[in-house]
């Protein structure tokens, strides 16, 4: 067994260098820590229509109130509705990424930001229990890559074997596994509240929002004009943002491949028996298993229940349209797969079953660049599945982007798929 431990410094390091990129260090920042929100009047005079009240939308519409703008946050159905990605009730936050540094980066700077955002507002959003990664395909390759990126960032974590993981979590069956990783400073992270409380804040602190349907504006001189509205008004702006999550590839049909492709994922609520805390994520953490299939698991998730939920990419979906009934077979494998690893939980009866989505890019990385025939015209996506975690930090680089404060980051651009 392996254990390396954070620093506090490390952190604070790690994402101070990540967020600065062109940011001004931190001056302007809430409280006392430098861990807070950037603020300045950067963005006085500019006007910014923001489309989607998503982790993504939402929080870039916050980051460039908080930058002087002068900006609207439009949303079809409203933050955190049932049809959203960002509609569930919890979400992994880790920053276990394989070999992507940048995502881990992300990560600490993202929960710097959730931390702080729990402090302004009062309401708590992230629960720590740690994440454990188990591997029970072959030598965990994700894990191994993974860990010199989270000891060089100073992210605390311990390699297991599964004897070692069975007795530290004595509820888990090590049948099968080869290799695990417990990442300390894990957790999850309260989804749908988590849209509206940034909802709420973003108009406490001046915003403006729309409850309606926008699609793109026309686009010429290598500029988007104004954007129409389903009830015939139109929005106009200096800025926009497209942060439409499963609805990107409706709104900007012309891409080939698509900027996403929405896939049907179905996520299972099971009752664990009464009185049983080591059930629950007071004492089990968020877990991941890479093996013939990719599950991962909340116990607990604030009471509500053991979720279970397959990550193998599902069927393509209709967002709007799409009936969100789970199917017998999903819930056969979500079962068969539970009562293997957690054997306290046989028999458990089902609570609940919910569909969402994911909207899958081509790579599985987030895209985040302007559309390539219009410079006002910034497209944000491609969570694929594991993109809320990262909106407050996604949206503190997107707003210094767009105020030319900082470059776009390569990694996330549309050249890649050229």
């Amino acid at each position: 067994m392996t254990r390396r431990t954070a620093m506090a410094a490390g952190l604070a390091g790690a994402a101070g260098a990540w967020v600065a990129g062109g940011c001004g260090g931190a001056d302007g920042r809430d409280g006392t820590d430098g861990a807070g929100p950037i603020r300045s009047d950067a963005g006085r005079g500019l006007r910014a229509v923001v489309i989607g009240a998503g982790a993504f939308g939402g929080w870039t519409a916050l980051h460039l109130l908080r930058h002087g703008a002068d900006v609207t946050l439009v949303d079809a159905w409203g933050p955190g509705n049932s049809r959203a990605s960002s509609g569930g009730d919890t979400r992994v936050i880790r920053a276990t990424y394989g070999s992507f540094r940048i995502y881990s980066e992300m990560v600490i700077r993202a929960l710097e930001l959730w931390k702080a955002h729990e402090k302004a507002t009062g309401e708590r959003l992230f629960f720590p229990t740690g994440a454990l990664w188990m591997s029970s395909g072959g030598p965990g390759q994700y894990m191994t890559d993974a860990a010199p990126v989270l000891e060089s960032l100073g992210i605390a974590f311990t390699e297991l074997t599964g004897g070692q993981m069975a007795r530290r979590f004595p509820q888990i069956s090590p049948e099968g596994i080869t290799h695990a990783l417990y990442e300390e400073g894990a957790g999850y992270l309260l989804a749908r509240r988590g849209c509206q409380n940034v909802w709420r804040t973003f108009l406490g602190e001046g915003g403006a929002t729309r409850l309606a349907e926008a699609a793109a504006g026309e686009i010429a001189g290598g500029r988007m004009r104004d954007l129409p509205l389903a009830d015939g008004s139109r929005l106009e702006a200096d800025v926009y943002v497209f942060a439409g999550g499963p609805w990107l590839s409706q709104l900007f049909p012309g891409f080939d491949p698509p900027l996403v492709t929405p896939t049907r994922q179905e996520i299972l609520y099971f009752g664990a028996p009464g009185g049983r805390s080591d059930l629950t994520d007071a004492e089990l953490p968020v877990w991941v298993e890479d093996g013939d299939a990719l599950f991962y698991g909340i116990p607990g998730s604030e009471f509500r229940g053991f979720k279970v939920a397959d990550d193998s990419r599902g069927a393509p979906f209709d967002p709007t349209r799409g009936e969100r009934i789970a199917s017998a077979e999903g819930i056969r494998r979500g079962r068969e797969y539970m009562e293997h690893r957690f054997p306290a939980m046989r028999g458990a009866p089902l609570l609940e079953a919910r569909v969402c989505q994911y909207e899958q890019s081509q790579d599985g990385h987030l895209i985040v660049d302007t559309h390539p025939e219009a410079a006002n015209a910034w497209i944000v996506g491609g969570g694929s599945g594991h993109g809320y975690k990262l909106g407050p930090a996604l949206g503190e680089m997107l707003a210094v982007q767009i105020l030319g404060e900082r470059e776009k980051e390569p990694f996330f651009r549309l050249t890649r798929f050229a």
